[in-house]
């Protein structure tokens, strides 16, 4: 059989059904994420569960893509207001009505072809089937899950599992058997095709190879334990040595051994904060905004050096040297010396762009800072994704699934491993219902016949799809008879949606004996005679739909000289992008049956795209022309204000300038809507001008709020987090709420 590699590839490009692409650690799943936008014809946008995961993904939240607040989803449609509210769940009914998408992201969900989901194994059930609904609802399509949109799911389910709350459970688990994102009730009938990648290219000693299948597995036996446990290491012997990492359960006690090693150095500590720009929130920043470092310190970088090639993620260095903001390191193992440098990570939002009408990247905020991280320990869930030569192993604690494995796989080989206690079988575990799952559907064997006839349902679900224009005439009707009832449109342009909906309806009985000819030259395997046929139905369609763009064009520009009319200029851009869409499609059907009857892999539209990017522009002017020889006067586009962005000779940083809008007495609110962030951002600056004395908490806050929060946090052990915190108070206060308290208390303790 081929490589996995290559297949996944192939049932990307050449199927439409959903994929879970999985694999042990270090199979090469981020590899090939990275790849999948130069050798994927289809539109695509990457999404994942938290903000890091988006950010190392290249990708943005699920949250804030598909604007799903932080509460647990629902999938039962009659369930009560009141039930809903007073437990912190959604339904369909609330999240359509209460956290309603805008434009732009309606725009960005009906243009894509495929949602790739990184990090699946933290991916709850029921956020996968507020995802369903939100793709169906905005797309039009309830027949099909995601609204038709193909799903790749990319993970490892053998690792930490996702996070449920018990009072959470105690409701969701009416509806799903386990938290696992594959009982999704979107996935029950349009079941996932598992594709397991087995090529390992972090380990190679077959013994640990064997060792951690067992692990996986539920198969540990007793001479594997012996095995692990022939590399514990007394107390006295893991103090003397260096340039090794610790790899431990819990937040608080790397955050523990981290405090004790650094106080321990017998230097200053120097302070280097980050360069923050525009919107980042904190729960993507990925390494600390305030780093503290000393000489001696032992440090790990958090990420690639795509320049110079010096380090890579995992890779440990001890600070030699601080004069200014100059670091000087030596590499571990190697000593050879570098000098740090800072790097920019970048948060990404996606956007459709107004002459394309494709998804596009688009840059909101960056992140600038040395990455790095003080290492003489982390946590095994942040160890997940790097690789150690040697580590220091403490899971004799581990509370959760998969946690032994996650970490014995971080290392290349056997002779890396350094137990600070003895391993127990008690706490070595792989969830039952995982292993039952894999063992369900991993059926390689059945891949081949599998990719023939899901290419086959493929071509034919692309043809029929393509020349299918009832979706179009449909919203063409709804637009028309909304606006037509509301009086935006004069008597002279009135009739132009209609018209162009009649046109497309007259069509119909051609395209309907159309495509079943097409189907059946499919399934006769006629592939010259399916060609030819699709070559000059593709160019007779094509000019149809140019034509009508063309009618939609003009009707904007008429529109767009009246006043108050913004919401049906939105309104427009989207059937503009349903016109556009389809012209794509028209675009793609000869050429993309062909590569597929042809066998390729890799699919690069790009050069259709180029092609049809300057036929618009032409088509755009074109009716400029029209339009001015008619005496009517073009008015450019507005570009929308970046009141979040510095005026010129405004030196202030983000943070003075969400300062200076609080001593003016603007709401938190107001504030991010004024500067285009997200309220979570401007609470962080908030809780840095509390913590430097230049607002009072209490102008914001209640005594009640301050204390109850303070309260808490002082029961927390030493090292404990902000989100250990928010758990303390079972979600009851904001992050940011939280991140001012504690602000406040450490300002009054250093008082």
């Amino acid at each position: 059989m081929e490589d996995r590699l290559s297949a996944a590839a192939r049932l990307i490009n050449t199927t439409s059904g959903h994929i879970f692409l999985t694999g042990k650690a270090g199979t090469g799943k981020t590899t090939f994420l990275k790849q999948l936008p130069e050798i994927t014809h289809k539109s695509m946008i990457v999404v994942a569960p938290t903000g890091i995961a988006a950010l190392n993904a290249g990708g943005v939240t699920i949250h804030s893509q598909f604007l799903i607040p932080p509460l647990s989803f629902i999938p039962d449609r009659n369930a009560s207001d009141g039930v809903l509210e007073q437990g912190g769940y959604i339904n369909q009914q609330t999240l359509a009505r209460k956290h309603p998408l805008n434009s732009e992201r309606k725009q960005i969900l009906r243009s894509i072809d495929l949602l790739v989901i990184d990090e699946v194994s933290m991916l709850r059930a029921d956020l996968l089937d507020a995802i369903d609904y939100r793709m169906k609802a905005v797309r039009g399509n309830f027949r099909k899950s995601f609204g038709g949109v193909q799903v790749l799911f990319i993970g490892d389910l053998y690792q930490l599992p996702p996070v449920v709350r018990t009072e959470q459970w105690e409701t969701l688990r009416r509806y799903y058997p386990t938290p696992w994102f594959y009982e999704a009730h979107a996935l029950q009938h349009d079941p996932i095709l598992y594709l397991e990648l087995e090529k390992i290219y972090r380990q190679h000693d077959t013994v640990f190879i064997d060792l951690l299948n067992n692990l996986r597995n539920n198969t540990t036996t007793e001479r594997d334990l012996v095995m692990l446990n022939d590399h514990c290491e007394p107390p006295e012997v893991i103090r003397e040595m260096r340039e090794v990492i610790t790899l431990t359960t819990h937040n608080y006690k790397a955050e523990e051994i981290n405090k004790a090693e650094l106080q321990a150095l017998n230097s200053p500590s120097c302070y280097f904060e980050a360069d923050i720009e525009y919107e980042f929130p904190e729960g993507m920043f990925p390494v600390q905004q305030r780093l503290e470092l000393k000489r001696g310190a032992q440090i790990m970088f958090v990420r690639n050096d795509a320049e110079d090639k010096m380090y890579f993620n995992g890779k440990l260095a001890t600070v030699t040297d601080i004069d200014g903001d100059e670091i000087h390191v030596t590499m571990a193992t190697t000593h050879v010396p570098y000098q740090l440098k800072k790097v920019k990570w970048e948060n990404k939002s996606y956007k459709v762009n107004k002459e394309t009408r494709e998804v596009e990247e688009e840059v909101i905020g960056s992140f600038q800072q040395y990455p790095v991280r003080l290492a003489w320990a982390i946590t095994v869930h942040k160890s997940q994704g790097l690789t150690f030569d040697k580590a220091i192993i403490d899971v004799g604690q581990a509370f959760a699934d998969g946690q032994v494995y996650v970490a014995l796989s971080r290392l290349r080989s056997l002779d890396g491993l350094i137990l600070r206690s003895p391993i127990p079988a008690s706490v070595i575990s792989t969830d039952k219902n995982i292993v039952a799952f894999v063992e369900q559907n991993n059926h390689p064997e059945q891949l081949p016949e599998l990719m023939k006839t899901r290419q086959q349902e493929f071509l034919q679900g692309l043809l029929a799809g393509t020349f299918d224009f009832s979706a179009l005439v449909q919203e063409l009707r709804h637009m028309n008879k909304q606006h037509a009832d509301e009086g935006v449109l004069d008597s002279t342009m009135k009739p132009v949606l209609q018209q162009l909906a009649e046109a497309l309806e007259q069509e119909s009985d051609n395209t309907l004996r159309y495509r079943h000819q097409l189907a059946e030259l499919v399934s006769a395997g006629d592939q010259s005679g399916l060609l030819n046929r699709l070559e000059k139905g593709s160019a007779y369609y094509r000019k149809i739909i140019i034509n009508s763009l063309k009618q939609l064009l003009i009707h904007t520009e008429h529109i767009r000289q009246g006043k108050r009319v913004k919401t049906h200029l939105n309104q427009l851009g989207e059937l503009d992008q349903f016109f556009s869409k389809k012209w794509e499609e028209l675009d793609k059907a000869v050429w993309l049956t062909a590569s597929i009857l042809r066998g390729e892999e890799v699919f690069d539209a790009s050069p259709l795209s180029k092609k049809r990017h300057q036929e618009r522009l032409a088509l755009q002017e074109e009716v400029r022309a029209e339009l001015q020889k008619t005496g009517l006067t073009i008015k450019p586009e507005k570009k929308p204000k970046k009141s979040k962005k510095k005026k010129d000779g405004d030196n202030r940083s983000t943070y003075e300038i969400t300062l200076d809008y609080i001593k003016e007495g603007l709401s938190l609110t107001e504030i991010a809507k004024k500067r285009e962030m997200t309220v979570g951002t401007i609470e962080g600056h908030l809780a840095k001008a509390v913590g430097s004395g230049q607002v009072d908490i209490y102008s914001f806050m209640s005594h009640d709020a301050v204390d109850e929060i303070l309260a808490s946090y002082r029961t927390l052990p030493t090292g404990a987090t902000t989100k250990d915190l928010f758990a303390s108070l079972q979600g009851k206060y904001s992050y940011g709420a939280l991140h001012a308290a504690v602000a406040y208390e450490k300002s009054q303790v250093a008082k």
